[in-house]
């Protein structure tokens, strides 16, 4: 009988037990701090070469997830919120969430109520939420039938808020308590609610996609003033969890391309520990 195990052997710095697949990522970044709306453009581009480190179900327009970390387009900002009168204080004075609701209506309402009264608890304003353009169009069954409706919300900084770190934290504790409250409710789609980043400084747009279908689910990427400095990719190969829209990546402070929560253990050896504030990260 022939060997049907063509692995290669362990050779030089080659090790066959670390073989596996992983996501993809890339960062893109001015390193004079230089915002400019190339530096989307090639972080799409980046995204657009991945699609072999991507995975995708049983409909080949159905993908694991795909995303895009990116310091907040003010100037882009600006304008779309003058159209709907929304009036922006200065970069870093407000906060901008993507937020993931129900598709039913009185849930989404329901979750949104829930958000500003927390916001309001906490002592910051409600500047508005905004309508997001999106395009489903060329996204697979399986992914729309999990989609949920994508809103943005903006924050503005309350009045006992004396610098832009301490509103970032302020931010993660408005976060954190409706993901609290929301996930203790009773609302029938609430597993629809997620906050894919809430910051002052860095916003994150991502979705149960493919690397081609981004720019097109997300027309806001196109725009020639949505502008930034960096730009961090990803794209999933989920292995040891199903996709979702949540589980994409970007999270909201990294991505990673490995199984970070994966242990392996060894005779001998010191047991590896999970990264700080990582621990229940999802892996791909």
């Amino acid at each position: 009988m022939k060997n049907l195990d063509v692995s290669p052997i362990a050779e030089n710095l080659y090790d066959p037990s670390q073989e596996h697949d992983a996501c993809g990522v890339g960062f893109v970044v001015d390193m004079k701090g230089r915002k400019s709306h190339k530096i989307i453009e090639n972080a799409l581009t980046i995204l657009q070469n991945l699609l072999h480190r991507g995975a995708c179900g049983c409909e080949e327009n159905t993908g694991d997830g795909v995303g895009i970390l990116l310091q907040i387009p003010h100037k882009f900002f600006l304008r779309k919120c003058n159209e709907i009168n929304i009036t922006l204080p200065e970069l870093g004075e407000y906060g901008v969430g993507l937020v993931f609701l129900p598709n039913d209506s009185e849930d989404a309402d329901a979750c949104r109520k829930i958000i500003e009264n927390i916001i309001v608890e906490e002592g910051q304003v409600v500047l508005g939420w905004r309508e997001i353009p999106t395009d489903d169009s060329l996204i697979g069954q399986s992914a729309k039938s999990a989609e949920p409706s994508i809103k943005q919300l903006f924050i503005g900084q309350g009045p006992g808020v004396d610098n832009v770190d301490v509103f970032e934290r302020k931010l993660y504790v408005i976060r954190k308590l409706a993901e609290h409250s929301i996930g203790n409710s009773k609302l029938g789609e609430k597993d629809f609610f997620y906050f894919p980043s809430l910051s002052n400084k860095t916003i994150v747009y991502k979705g149960m996609l493919t690397g081609t279908q981004l720019e097109p689910m997300f027309p806001d990427l196109s725009e020639l003033d949505f502008e930034s400095a960096l730009a961090l990719v990803h794209q999933r190969f989920s292995t040891n969890t199903f996709p979702s829209w949540q589980l994409a990546q970007p999270f909201r402070f990294i991505c990673h391309n490995g199984e970070i929560n994966t242990l392996r253990g060894r005779a001998g050896s010191r047991p590896h520990r999970s990264l700080p504030g990582t621990e229940q990260v999802p892996g791909p």
